[in-house]
């Protein structure tokens, strides 16, 4: 065979996962840094895997959505700084809250075609820490005053400055193209599927109280590591239920009548960092680690959130999973009856029960909830952006490897700008 001749794609293990509990912003975790939740979740696995000896894993991928300059090397520095082989390659990834599912793919690519044997792929995110700008008005000033030529240019272009430019810019959650923030692009979508409030509020209980019964049988004994005096996520109401949802009062959508979305069945900002152990079968035996599944199929959509289809629903902001997770189906040969679990990550309740409804219009067999986000997801967990999709595939992986039999998982995750990432692991 020519050394140029396609190879057969190798299987990726998916070995364990950890991550600190995830913490709502201001609070526990004001003053970590992204690189210090990092680094905690990283160690975590390290310690919990025996990888400190040297080129114990191939590279490390990672990323953030919030991110200070001094973040621009996250996953290097990471590296860097915890009980990794210093000599370990890393390099940063970024996709809104896609980006930890996209570290795993990109980490399972590289491994799939040979490239390296093991890889970790992860994310993090401080909403506390969140960077903030210069004034662009003062900005330009400043730089205008570095390029004069001559003393009194530079005192001149200073002398503009005025207490106004002195204003930070602070990062805002909306869209570019639309002003509109997340929520209030989901509100839309709610009302052009008829998403009603009683449906969003029982999603966003059952997330609470499956995701503590879940802590409760141990789940997450080798997922989860205590980190500034947490031991579970933050967010976490083991005593959710509709009746007190209820009695919250809307946050988006407010401008039509009857809005539905609190607080409650929307995420909350959120700090955390999560991580995820993949490799080669051959790595894993070598190792004598039981695979906990297989990660075997993934895709990617965007949709056209601006000028699409959106008061009919199909091309809102978070609906992009609905086109991808068909068309991976497709290519799969699979249908969604095929499917022991779904995991969808909950960035509010109303987009998961849009997500499903999509599914159906599009052809897909309805989900069966027994099997929909049955350890709870970020609606009770907190969402720190860029570590959801780390959290989601540990997580799943786990879940499977529980049944102690051959099982099929399905990944959904949005993200901003339009854009969706889905994924499928398997335990064989």
């Amino acid at each position: 065979m020519s050394p140029l001749a396609a190879q057969p794609a190798r299987r990726v293990a998916v070995l364990g996962g950890a991550r600190v509990p995830f913490a709502r912003s201001d609070g526990p975790y004001a003053t970590a840094s992204n690189q210090e939740m990092l680094t905690a979740a990283l160690d975590a696995l390290v310690e919990r895997h025996g990888l400190q000896e040297p080129g114990a894993v191939g590279e490390f991928v990672a990323g953030a959505v919030l991110k200070h300059s001094r973040d621009f090397n996250l996953a290097r520095e990471t590296v860097l700084g915890s009980a990794l082989d210093p000599r370990t390659p890393a390099y940063d990834i970024q996709q809104a809250c896609g980006t930890g599912l996209q570290a795993v793919i990109a980490a399972a690519n590289k491994i799939a075609l040979g490239q390296t044997e093991s890889a970790v792929a992860g994310g993090a995110d401080t909403a506390s820490d969140a960077p903030l700008g210069v004034n662009d008005r003062l900005r330009r000033i400043l730089l205008e005053a570095r390029r004069a030529k001559t003393a009194g240019a530079r005192l001149k272009a200073l002398a503009r400055i005025r207490p106004g430019h002195l204003v930070p810019d602070i990062p805002r959650n909306a869209e570019p193209r639309t002003g509109l923030s997340m929520g209030e692009h989901a509100a839309v979508t709610a009302r052009a599927w008829g998403i009603t409030r009683q449906e969003q509020d029982a999603l966003a209980a059952a997330s609470h109280q499956r995701l503590a019964a879940a802590y409760e049988r141990g789940l997450f004994q080798d997922l989860v590591v205590p980190f500034r005096g947490l031991a579970r996520d933050q967010n976490l109401r083991p005593g959710s239920t509709v009746e007190k949802l209820a009695a919250l009062k809307p946050v988006f959508g407010l401008d039509a009548p009857d809005p539905t979305m609190t607080a409650g069945n929307s995420t909350p900002l959120t700090d955390g960092a999560a991580t995820v152990l993949l490799a080669s079968e051959e790595w894993a035996r070598a190792r004598g680690i039981e695979p906990l599944a297989y990660l075997t199929a993934y895709e990617t959509a965007a949709v056209d959130f601006a000028g699409g289809d959106v008061a009919g629903g199909e091309d809102g902001l978070l609906m992009a999973p609905a086109y991808a997770v068909p068309r991976m189906l497709e290519r799969a040969g699979l249908g969604m009856g095929d499917f022991d679990l779904v995991e969808i990550h909950e960035a509010f309740a109303s987009q998961v029960l849009a997500t499903l409804a999509a599914w159906e219009k599009r052809g897909l067999e309805p989900v069966d909830r027994g099997r929909l986000n049955v350890a709870g997801s970020s609606l009770a967990t907190g969402h720190p952006f860029a570590a959801t999709g780390a959290r989601i595939v540990a997580t799943l992986a786990t879940l499977l490897a529980e049944r102690e039999g051959p099982g099929r998982g399905l990944i959904s995750v949005c993200a901003a700008g339009g854009q969706g990432v889905t994924a499928i692991l398997e335990r064989t």
